[in-house]
């Protein structure tokens, strides 16, 4: 049968690698669970890794995930006649909260509307718009949100002039230091103590070496390459292939990998490792969650729950993602202690994919 390209009208379908690793073993108030990850890829040699990292994690206790804060962002953009009207209008809109939050009502029940930041530059005023979106991941329900609002804003400030539904403080889909200091997205925190003899055992190396890996690479060498609120190794490639199994959009990885890790040694001389991703963006409903496969993921990771209360698939998703980042890192700073480890690794498991 002879491929033909899709036409402009009709859909087709990229194939990617997928394979479930683990089992992870999660504590926290909001998971408290041993589950198999699926991860999409083209990068072979990731499944591997992860399941390093969630093998000698699991024997060391597991990985505890905290959900600090999240929100999702949309920042409209006003214009006043000077900066002077600008500044005292951002103070009026920012007083009417309560009234902004009836407006979204309106338009959702999911939206709520958690708090307003701002910024002036010239005559122009920022407004970035935050909200709770429940099990959304929550681009579209914010934007929706925003353009109820501003028609409100414009009827009540009329020397203010609609400039864009966006002005970039969102800020969505591009690297900036705004959503670490600020939030956007999930921010969660995994952590795990792995005994001295576990690291020697399950990884070839000392806690010791990682832990001086870490300092010279991802926070030094973080540091002069100009890395923006960064110290991982590869948080990108975990987050990638987990939005591409999950359904997320897999833009988001460009801020969701703004990650970082935070390792030292314990009094006993064992490892404690860290990763923070204070930009996680995913959700459990919305556009790509119907399709079976994505549908078949989240039900195995317990992720599509019924009778879950609002947010809380969302949350548990975040907290499985975390992790899976957190295995990723792990693994890949170990084999890095090691010369010659990580390309001896990529040569001999791309090869047996190849040849399989």
């Amino acid at each position: 049968m002879k491929n033909e390209s899709p036409t402009s009208n009709q859909t087709a379908f990229a194939q990617i690698p997928m394979r479930s690793v683990g089992p992870l073993k999660l504590i926290g108030d909001v998971v408290d669970d041993h589950i198999c990850v699926p991860l999409a890829t083209y990068e072979t040699p990731l499944w591997p890794s992860v399941a390093r990292g969630a093998r000698i994690t699991h024997h060391a206790g597991g990985i505890r995930v905290t959900i600090i804060d999240e929100r999702m962002t949309r920042s409209i953009l006003l214009e006043a006649p000077n900066a002077t009207i600008a500044l005292q209008k951002s103070q009026q809109i920012k007083s009417a909260q309560s009234r902004l939050q009836q407006v979204v009502s309106q338009s959702s029940h999911y939206a709520k509307l958690l708090e307003i930041n701002s910024q002036i530059v010239g005559k122009l005023l920022y407004l970035r718009l935050e909200f709770n979106t429940g099990d959304a991941s929550g681009h579209n329900m914010v934007t929706n949100a925003a353009d109820k609002l501003i028609p409100w804003i414009l009827e009540q400030h009329p020397d203010l002039q609609y400039i864009s539904i966006s002005g970039n403080y969102c800020t969505d889909k591009k690297v900036s230091a705004v959503n670490g200091i600020l939030g956007r997205g999930k921010n969660v925190v995994c952590e795990t103590t792995l005994p001295k003899k576990l690291v020697k055992r399950f990884l070839k190396t000392t806690p010791e070496a990682i832990v001086d890996l870490h300092i010279k690479k991802d926070l030094l060498g973080s540091i002069i390459s100009g890395g923006l609120r960064t110290a991982n190794a590869h948080v990108a490639n975990m987050l990638l292939a987990f939005y591409l199994a999950t359904g997320q959009d897999a833009a988001n990885i460009v801020e969701g990998s703004q990650a970082i890790n935070h390792i030292e040694l314990t009094p006993e001389g064992d490892l404690y490792f860290s990763t923070t991703l204070p930009n996680l963006i995913v959700g459990t409903v919305g556009n790509g969650k119907g399709l079976d496969f994505v549908l078949d993921n989240l039900q195995q990771l317990k992720c599509a729950e019924k009778t879950a209360r609002p947010g809380e698939n969302s949350r548990r998703l975040a907290c499985i993602a975390g992790a899976t980042a957190l295995c990723g890192e792990l693994s890949l700073l170990a084999a890095q202690t090691n010369p010659g480890e990580l390309m001896n690794a990529h040569l001999r498991l791309e090869r047996q994919s190849h040849s399989a």
